[in-house]
Formats: structure tokens, sequence, C-alpha cells
């Protein structure tokens, strides 16, 4: 006997079995059952979600001589005869190959015909956006009323693409992806009936890789079950098959972005390619794995950790890596791979492009968008923060007769002494301004690091902005009383806060003295 593909061999007889589509099966059942059957559907969904499968369902169901609770029974001569091909109740059309004015005719003259054996003649055509124009309107008044016999099902995953005329004629169900934990359960399922040894982690990647798809999770399994034929299937051998890479990679790719480590990041490109892994598989996998981070740090209260579909010890990688950045810095890399992904599809060069955007990522200099001009202000104030020194650039000498481009001797770089009429505790707070700031939740933080620090005749710390939205949060008393509890968690001393909202930066300039220039790092000769 022949082998039978999976997808083939397992496909869904009745209702039932039928995963991930609980609202349409629900609602074709109860139609049965009461005997409201309508006379045109469409269904639309994107590739693998089971629109062909129940097509062929309900082609049995409405046949079925003692249907079982709205699904067909399986047994009599009726099933028996459509499951096997033999029925001329149902008829398949592919209109990716049969979408002429013509094909359409034949369908026309043969509805004039009464069922031989049955109750009903069932038109499944597939892919039906396929049809040329003139094919639609030939459709079109047979579809609007044809004999009571006769159940049109339109199958398509461009719905886009359908006539207004025709879509107003059907009852539009809508297949929807499957999920990740279905997909995995069924497979688990089919390989528990096939004997088949696998890892729970080979089937949740082959479930995630599928994007939605009942199929395409079938076939990609097959392929990994062909390649490692009798031995247990894990998680290591799945990626090798399917040319991914395991995420601990992509969290080491990560870390060297985030250092701004280029070779680092074009040594592990090409260990991936020396491995023989998928470059766009690739691509697509670290993009997904900033989806998971950044939807991380999006929630300060743990909410999105299940619906980030990773393990317990990935997780807390994710948890310490969301610590090392922020969201726009995320954003920015997911933009970039993002152009990235849909060039590489057309593109020779592959390897090429991708070490072109590892560089992106690592050197935001390189653009001049306003995503990458914020990044590198970020940059730079972590490095302020952290007292990390700037290399400087080459000064003239006093009376050295250099006219550009001279250097001084050596040089250091030092923080510039506040001025000693603050107070010591305003000093503390603008000395370690940058470790308040950076134990405060999203959003406040982008608002305080974009605030001046300054002080006035009373000799209080204000915090001055131009921007009347965060002037507006920051001044609730619920917002103030935590930069104040903040304040005094880091310096051991109650602080109190005035906010102040300026015109602009040049009212900002000439009356609120910036005490975080005093104190920045400045160039000075030892």
């Amino acid at each position: 006997m022949s082998y039978t593909a999976l997808y083939r061999k397992f496909r869904p007889l009745c209702f039932e079995d039928v995963k991930g589509q609980e609202h349409i099966v629900t609602t074709l059942k109860n139609q049965i059952r009461a005997d409201r059957i309508g006379h045109a559907y469409l269904f639309t969904g994107t590739r693998g979600t089971g629109k062909t499968t129940i097509a062929k369902i309900l082609a049995r169901a409405v046949n079925c001589e003692s249907p079982v609770d709205g699904s067909p029974c399986g047994e009599c001569a009726a099933c028996k005869s459509i499951l096997s091909g033999a029925g001329m109740n149902v008829i398949e059309m592919d209109a990716a190959s049969n979408n002429g004015v013509d094909d359409v005719r034949e369908i026309v003259e043969d509805i004039s015909y009464s069922p031989a054996e049955g109750k009903y003649k069932v038109y499944i055509i597939d892919e039906v956006h396929m049809l040329s124009t003139p094919a639609f309107n030939a459709l079109l008044k047979t579809l609007e009323e044809p004999p009571s016999y006769v159940i049109f099902i339109l199958a398509t995953t461009e719905v886009h693409k359908i006539p207004i005329t025709i879509l107003s004629r059907c009852q539009r169900y809508d297949f929807k992806r499957i999920s990740i934990e279905t997909i995995s359960a069924r497979l688990r399922e089919l390989m528990e009936k096939e004997e088949v040894q696998t890892q729970e982690r080979a089937l949740r990647y082959i479930a995630k890789t599928a994007d939605g798809s009942m199929r395409d999770a079938l076939s990609l399994l097959e392929r990994c079950i062909a390649f490692y034929y009798g031995q247990e299937l894990t998680y290591d051998k799945a990626l090798e098959v399917l040319g991914a890479v395991d995420t601990d990679v992509f969290s080491r790719l990560l870390r060297c972005v985030l250092k701004q480590d280029v070779a680092g990041c074009i040594s592990m490109l090409e260990e991936m390619i020396m491995q023989g892994r998928e470059l766009v598989q690739f691509v697509a996998d670290f993009t997904w794995y900033l989806r998971n981070l950044l939807l991380l740090k999006t929630s300060d209260t743990g909410e999105m950790e299940d619906v980030i579909d990773v393990s317990s010890d990935n997780l807390k990688k994710l948890k310490e890596e969301a610590q090392m950045t922020d969201m726009e810095t995320i954003m920015r890399y997911i933009r970039v791979l993002s152009e990235l992904s849909g060039q590489l599809r057309l593109s020779a060069q592959k390897r090429i492009m991708i070490e072109m955007a590892l560089i992106k990522l690592c050197r935001p200099q390189m653009e001049t968008d306003t995503e990458s001009l914020t990044d590198r202000i970020r940059t730079l104030e972590r490095m302020v923060e952290n007292g990390i020194p700037m290399q400087s650039m080459p000064v003239v000498m006093p009376g050295s007769g250099e006219q550009g481009g001279g250097t001084t001797g050596d040089t250091s770089v030092r923080k510039a002494p506040l001025p000693t009429a603050i107070p010591e505790d305003i000093r503390q707070v603008v000395e370690r301004w940058g470790a308040i700031v950076n134990q405060i939740a999203q959003p406040m933080k982008t608002y305080l690091r974009s605030a001046r620090l300054s002080m006035d005749s009373e000799n209080r710390l204000m915090l001055v902005t131009s921007d009347s939205t965060h002037y507006d949060w920051l001044s609730t008393e619920e917002h103030k009383t935590e930069v104040e509890e903040s304040i005094s968690g880091v310096i051991g001393k109650q602080v109190e806060v005035r906010l102040e909202l300026a015109a602009d930066e040049r009212e900002m300039d000439v009356n609120y003295p910036d005490l975080g220039v005093i104190h920045m790092e400045v160039e000075e000769e030892e």
C-alpha cells in the first residue's frame, strides 16, 4: 500500500475532529439539526485552517441518511460513496486552473439536473478568487437563486478579491489561525497514534513555525520524522531539519547588539551560515524574539507572560534583557528587521543584507530618522549615568598656533563639581539622578529623563519641562509622591520636589539653570 501524507491520513472526517474552528463548527451543526441549511457559503481564511475539510464534512452531513448531532455518520451509503470519491452529488472545482467562463457555464448547465441519489448537490469551488470577471458574472444569477437541492461552498484565502455582489449572496465564515496550544496538542495526539517518540518542546516549536496552519504543521512534522526515521524527535533535531536556530543564540545576539559589538554579531551570523541555517527563518525568529521582549517590557505586572511562548529558563533571560534596554530601542530593532524580511525574499545577497542590518542595529548613527537619533541620545544618557568616559575630540592647546586638528597631551574625563551653595540633599539627587530614574516604571521614566533638574530661590529641587503632557502627568499628587519616594529610597533623605512648566527651551535656559549640565562629564587637562 502506498504511503499517505500525514495531513491526508488524519484529515478530520466529522465536525468533532476539527480543531480550532469551534465557532464555525457549532454554527453549521446547529443549521443541520434545525434543517436551516443555506444555499451558499463562503469560507475564508489563511492556508491550512480547515476550509476544504469542513466543506467536505458539510457536503456529507447534508446528504447523510442518519446524521449524528449534525455530523455525518460515516456508515450510510451516501457517506461512504462521497468519502470514496464515487459520489455524484459532490462536485469539486479548483478555480486556480478552471477559472474561465466556460467552466462556470458547465456548472450552471449541470445544476438543472436534480441529484440521482441523496438530497443535495454540493458544489465546492476552491480558491474562488481566481475566477475571471466574466466567470463571476456567469455565476452570479445562479448563486442568488439556485434550485432548492443545490448548495454552493466557496473557499478562498483572499476574500478582498471577491466581488461584493458575490459576497452579499453568501453566508460568510472567517477561519481563524489555529493557536500553538491547539496545534501542538493535535500533533501529540497523532504521534501517539503513529507510535513516534517526540519531545514536547519539538512539537511546540513546529506548531509555532506553522504560523496557525494545521496542514503546515503536519508537513513540517513529517519532514522531521523522515529525516530522523526510527529515532526520537528532539528539539535540537527539529531545529536542524527546519534550518532554525536555538533561542539561546538570539539571546547572545541581542546582547552583542546592545553592547554595539559589530564583530560579535557578524561572527555569530557566520556561525549560523556554516551550520546551514535558513537565513530568512533566522531573521523571522529573531524578530519574534524581540517581539517577546517588547511584550515583556510593556507589562509591568507580568500579565504578558502567558502570551510569550518560551520556557521558564528563556523567560528568565528575557527579563534580564528587558532591564538592559527600553521599548523605543526594541521597536527600532523590530522595524529594521521587518524591513529586512521584506527585502530578503527577492534578494540574491541575503548574507550581505543581514550583515548591513546588524551593523545598523549596532550603529544608530548610520541613520538619520527620528528613532535612530533618539536611540543615540539614549546611549549617551546611559554612558553619562554610568560614568563611562566618552572618546574625546582633539582639542587645540592655547598658544600652540594650531588652527584646527591639533591635539592635547594626555586628557582625562572627570565630573565637574557642583557649586558649594547647593544644599547637600539636592547635590546627592543630582549625582545619583540616573539611579533614581532607572528604578521608576514607564512612561514616567521617559518623562523624567526629558525634564531639567534645577533649583528655586528657596533652595528647593525643581523639575522643569516644556512639554505640557509631561507636566500634567508628573504634577498629579500620585506621581509627584512617587518621584519623591524614589529619591528618598536612593539618597536616604526626604526631598520636596517642585514642578514647573516652561513655555519653551529658551525660557528654560534663561530662567532655570540646569544642575545636570553643571554635573555633566567635561574634558579637562590633567
